[in-house]
């Protein structure tokens, strides 16, 4: 998918000044995984990020009690999936493990809770 598909901006303009930003990164996207927390999550969710080409630059998990949460900071390069392909399959993979999953681009993410830097 080129970034006409994806109405984005290159990833070198739309996040200029970011300190993650991988030059083999066509553009950013941001994971969000809450719920209960059980065994493999982490896994299936770096599982699938791995066999659809996409790179986690940055991960933070928490636990409180039992709830789970994680997000992480990925690369999308032009080896990889396409953000809808990917999606879609975390949504699955979310469903089977009882858990709430959301990939969106860093742009998308960064506008709707309006997160600066």
């Amino acid at each position: 998918m080129s970034d006409t598909e994806t109405n984005a901006a290159p990833l070198s303009e739309a996040l200029p000044s970011s300190p993650l930003v991988d030059p083999g990164d066509r553009f950013r996207a941001v994971v969000s995984v809450l719920g209960v927390d059980r065994v493999g999550i982490v896994a299936a969710v770096s599982t699938l990020l791995a066999e659809h080409g996409v790179n986690i630059l940055d991960i933070r998990q928490t636990l409180l009690n039992d709830l789970f949460s994680m997000i992480m900071v990925v690369g999308f390069s032009e080896d990889s999936a396409s953000l809808s392909e990917v999606q879609e399959r975390l949504g699955e993979i979310a469903d089977s493990l009882g858990v709430k999953a959301y990939l969106q681009h860093e742009a998308v993410f960064r506008r709707m809770h309006r997160v600066e830097g």
